[in-house]
């Protein structure tokens, strides 16, 4: 049968109106904000793709959706009191539970979008994610910097978007749309975030400073034990032991049943303190204003005095913050699977995976050129416990590092030995070895 005659063909040729919405129309905000609504949404706001703020998030959207021209964010509320409580089995199932309902409102915007003839894709709120990338970039859009551009809040020092109503109790979800609309949102012009500290007191594993300064790497080692990461390394864990006796000294029952729980039902995040003792938010900041010794004796003393395993990596800030803070706590020495893969990951995860305890006392300069599958230059600052990454050499050096790219990537990942390395020339030093010593107690693995 030749395509013409082909019956769908044929009726497709016999319609007088095109099948797709003509580009010149936009659909109305007013309109488009109550479908959203409609569907399930707390609040929701739109977003052009050439916002400025969007400058460091474009492309990968653009890439997800090259027709993206529109973001759709909205938000979710959580209920506060499950969120609240110690009792991490009622947040999670709260977390899981809202995170559905993201993706089903998220969902169905799309269907009815696509019913009026307008492209629109709905990335997950949360997982599943594009794990082939691990321990790269796994999400497919960044919710946070685009609920902000949205109008939906601002993100507070734990790092958690604030919504100016509803506070930190929000899931957010995002759609991209193919199509400009009436009127788009602009940022609210102050913080909701209080700087009360409550998130710095309460979290465990002492990943917000009080100074602003983030410790990702503690929050992603401990918080998401179950995740990724954590995962990979209890894998790890079953495939190094010699028997059950031996896998039982390496892993509780009750971990062992922990990890079987996220497998079947979803994994489940160990803290979100920070979360849960937030005051920020008109509907929420009334009893903390009221009266705040009920709050921290109700909300925060609970969560700090919580007997529990607190995990972290060996020579950690979080280590040291466990035993100093919370001594009725038991910390447990695990790895977060956090390995680059890539000269790009090392760059990139370094001020994450950074320790800005373990830096005290180092200033120094690093240049680093990499040759073989991956050329590049950089410059790694580190000075009075920050640390700065360029691109290319600035400055004058107090170690150079030449290194073929793949056998550095080894020895970060503990599958080559730098000693061997040093002494093939795999890995050149112009400078004093104390200095990559020192360097690498800032990255404990």
């Amino acid at each position: 049968m030749k395509l013409e005659d082909h019956p769908t063909v044929q009726r497709i040729r016999l319609k007088t109106l095109p099948s797709i919405r003509p580009r010149t129309e936009s659909p109305d905000a007013g309109w488009l904000k109550q479908l959203v609504l409609d569907a399930g949404a707390d609040d929701v706001g739109f977003v052009e793709i050439g916002r400025p703020a969007l400058d460091d998030q474009r492309q990968d959207i653009l890439k997800v959706f090259p027709h993206t021209r529109t973001l759709i964010s909205f938000v979710v509320r959580m209920n506060r009191e499950a969120i609240r409580t110690p009792q991490r089995s009622v947040s999670n199932l709260e977390f899981h539970h809202s995170g559905d309902e993201v993706n089903d409102i998220a969902r169905s915007v799309v269907q009815t979008l696509e019913g009026r003839g307008i492209r629109a894709m709905n990335p997950a709120m949360g997982f599943p994610m594009e794990m082939d990338r691990f321990p790269g970039k796994v999400w497919v859009v960044s919710h946070k910097p685009v609920a902000v551009a949205a109008g939906l809040g601002m993100m507070g020092i734990h790092r958690n978007v604030i919504h100016p109503k509803f506070g930190n109790f929000i899931l957010l979800g995002t759609i991209l749309l193919d199509a400009e609309i009436s009127e788009s949102s602009r940022q609210i012009d102050y913080n909701p975030c209080l700087e009360c500290k409550l998130c710095v007191a309460a979290c465990p594993v002492g990943a917000i400073s009080p100074d602003g300064d983030f410790n990702g790497s503690a929050c992603y080692t401990h918080n998401y034990r179950e995740f990724m990461g954590g995962f990979t390394d209890w894998v790890e864990q079953v495939a190094e032991s010699k028997n059950a006796r031996d896998y039982r000294s390496r892993v509780s029952d009750a971990e062992s049943a922990s990890m079987w729980q996220s497998l079947s039902y979803g994994a489940n995040y160990k803290a979100a303190y920070c979360l849960a003792v937030c005051p920020a938010g008109e509907d929420v900041i009334g009893p903390y204003l009221a009266d705040k010794k009920s709050h921290l004796k109700d909300v925060v003393k609970p969560l700090q005095e919580k007997v529990e395993t607190v995990y972290v990596t060996r020579n950690s800030d979080a280590e040291d913050h466990v035993a100093k803070r919370f001594p009725h706590k038991k910390f447990k020495h695990v790895g977060n699977s956090l390995r680059p893969n890539t000269v790009e990951a090392f760059l990139t995860g370094m001020p994450r995976m950074f320790q800005p305890g373990k830096s005290a006392g180092l200033n120094a300069t690093f240049h680093f050129t990499f040759t073989g599958h991956e050329r590049r230059q950089c410059t790694v600052a580190i000075q009075h416990q920050k640390i700065n990454v360029k691109e290319g050499h600035v400055g004058q050096p107090d170690l150079h590092i030449a290194a073929d790219s793949q056998t550095w990537i080894g020895f970060l990942r503990k599958e080559r030995n730098v000693v061997w390395a040093l002494v093939r020339r795999k890995i050149r030093l112009e400078g004093s070895l104390k200095l990559l010593v020192a360097f690498g107690k800032c990255f404990p693995q």
